[in-house]
Order: structure tokens, then sequence, then C-alpha cells
């Protein structure tokens, strides 16, 4: 049942969803864009990404150790400089709405490429990890209902 707009909320709580959503893509693009500038050393050294990658091996097994063998190792030369440009333009992209529903699920599907990697995303600690379900449903909620967002360049 709608409010009846007194001073408990508006008449009709669906009015200040895209308000909603338009906020959370600016708090989630910084995040993105915060992320993509601590990984920019990576355009010149892939070192970091591998030894985070080696880390990794050796933490997982099974599906994550098949892909980090197969594709990511092998691919860290080209991993190490889109992965740091894809998020900033990502995050600068929700920043200013810019195609929200399509860069949230783009981004959608680079973070859990990490998540799948690390092989943290099959453990029950990635249900409390900060980075798991509040990136995950944040930018799950901007693919599915960020269009038409209040100040944006293009829905």
């Amino acid at each position: 049942m709608p409010w009846d707009g007194g001073r408990y909320g508006p008449r009709d709580a669906s009015s200040t969803a895209p308000a909603g959503l338009r906020t959370l893509a600016c708090v989630i693009g910084l995040f993105l864009m915060l992320m993509g500038s601590d990984k920019v050393g990576w355009l010149t050294d892939t070192g970091p990404l591998l030894a985070e990658l080696s880390r990794w091996q050796d933490l997982t097994s099974g599906v994550s150790l098949f892909y980090l063998e197969m594709v990511a190792i092998p691919g860290a030369p080209v991993f190490a400089r889109v992965v740091p440009i894809a998020e900033m333009l990502a995050g600068a992209a929700l920043i200013i709405g810019f195609r929200v529903r399509v860069t949230a699920a783009l981004a959608l599907l680079m973070i859990l490429n990490f998540h799948f990697a690390s092989g943290l995303i099959f453990t029950s600690g990635y249900l409390t990890n900060g980075y798991g379900p509040p990136v995950i449903g944040s930018l799950l909620a901007l693919a599915v209902g960020g269009r038409r967002l209040p100040y944006s360049v293009t829905g």
C-alpha cells in the first residue's frame, strides 16, 4: 500500500526509486574508478597481476584453477592493460549516467570474472565479503533498473 504522503514519506515510494538508483550509480561508479586507479601500474608492469593470479592459483582448485591456468594467466598481458582502463571507463560512465544498464552489466561480468578466478565466489566467506554481494547486488540493480535515471547523459 502506498504511503499517504504524510511526514513518514512520499505518497508513491516508486517516485524515489530513480533518484536512489542514480545515487547508487554514482557511488558504485566512484568505487570502480578507484579500483581501476589502484591498477594503473598494470599498464606498464604485468608483474602485480601475475603475482595475484599465482597466489590465487595456490589457493583454489577445480574450475577456478582450470580457468586461471588456461585463460587468466596466459592472458595476463592483455588483462593487465584492459582491466584498469575498463574499470575506470565503467566508473566514469556510471557517474555521468551514460548507458547505465549496459555499463553495469559489463562491469558485473568483469567483477564476477575476478571473483570466479580467485575461487572466492565458491566459499561461504564470499557472502560476508565487502567486494562480493554489495558490489554484485549494486551492479545487478543498475543493470536491471538503471534506465532513464535522472541527471544522466543517456538512459
